[in-house]
């Protein structure tokens, strides 16, 4: 990895004491985000029910990136728990705490305990984009083929 963007945060009452993110190899995308309850809370998340989870921190991304939060393999691999809304936006000027809203595919509860990995963010480039309106649009081979046209 070359030169490494960067990015400011802070900790919340709450995230205090927590490991800071950072990638966990040299080529890694992403780092991970880590669950930020009290030390003696556990939260348990039921088979097919859904929970916020607070990280314990904010974010001020450079203008003209955003951040996803996405799920972690293992967690989806290993119990069904993955990110609802992935990737989940941050954008460049919010500046509140990051939460990751999971939900549990599950068959079994799922405990979440603090500093748990509870997700990875991926910090990337954003492109400014203005549309324009036309009559028509151009023709291509697939057209206007949706969902399966161009094979399994």
């Amino acid at each position: 990895m070359t030169g490494r963007l960067p990015v400011q945060f802070i900790w919340l009452e709450h995230g205090r004491g927590l490991e800071a993110p950072r990638q966990q190899s040299e080529g890694a995308a992403g780092v991970d985000l880590l669950a930020a309850l009290a030390v003696s809370e556990t939260m348990t998340i039921a088979p097919g029910k859904r929970a916020l989870v607070p990280t314990g921190m904010a974010i001020a991304l450079p203008p003209g990136y955003e951040a996803q939060v996405r799920p972690r393999s293992g967690l989806a691999a290993k119990h069904g728990v993955t990110v609802l809304n992935t990737p989940g936006t941050i954008d460049a000027d919010y500046r509140g705490e990051i939460k990751v809203i999971l939900i549990n595919l599950g068959e079994a509860p799922f405990e979440i305990r603090r500093g748990d990995r509870i997700a990875q963010m991926v910090v990337a480039p954003v492109t400014a984009v203005q549309f324009e309106l036309r009559e028509a649009l151009d023709e291509t081979q697939r057209g206007s083929g949706g969902f399966g046209s161009t094979g399994r």
